[in-house]
C-alpha cells in the first residue's frame, strides 16, 4: 500500500461549491482515495451533506466526527467509520462528499491515520 501523507489533500476534482457536487464526482474522488463506494459509504456521504446543509460548514472536525459516530453507533461507531474511510472518516468522507474540510481536521493530533 502506498504511503499516504495526511497533510496532502488533493483538490483537483473537488467541486467549486456545495451545490455543484454530483455523485459522479464523488465516485471519481473516492477512486482517488482507493475507495469503492458501497451503500454504507453513500449513507455517510449523504448524512454529511445533510449535516452540512443544516449546520453550515464551520463545524469543528470533532463535532463532525461525533455526529457521524452517533449516526452509526449501532454498527461500531468510530471503528466502523474507519473501516469505510481508513485514512480518516472526516477527511476522506468530507472530500468525497464535496464539502469543505472542517477546521483542524488535518491536525495530526486529531487522529488522522498516517
Amino acid at each position: 500500500m502506498p504511503e499516504m501523507n495526511p497533510m496532502a489533500v488533493e483538490n483537483s476534482n473537488t467541486p467549486e461549491g456545495f451545490d455543484e457536487w454530483t455523485e459522479e464526482q464523488a465516485i471519481a474522488l473516492a477512486s482517488e482515495e482507493n475507495i469503492e463506494l458501497t451503500d454504507a459509504h453513500w449513507e455517510i456521504i449523504h448524512f454529511l451533506r445533510h449535516h452540512c446543509e443544516e449546520h453550515g460548514t464551520t463545524c469543528s472536525a470533532r463535532l463532525v466526527l461525533k455526529a457521524m459516530t452517533t449516526q452509526v453507533k449501532d454498527r461500531g461507531g468510530k471503528r466502523y467509520l474507519y473501516t469505510l474511510f481508513p485514512r480518516g472518516p472526516v477527511v476522506q468522507a468530507c472530500k468525497i462528499a464535496g464539502i469543505p474540510l472542517p477546521p483542524y481536521s488535518l491536525d495530526l493530533s486529531f487522529g488522522s491515520v498516517h
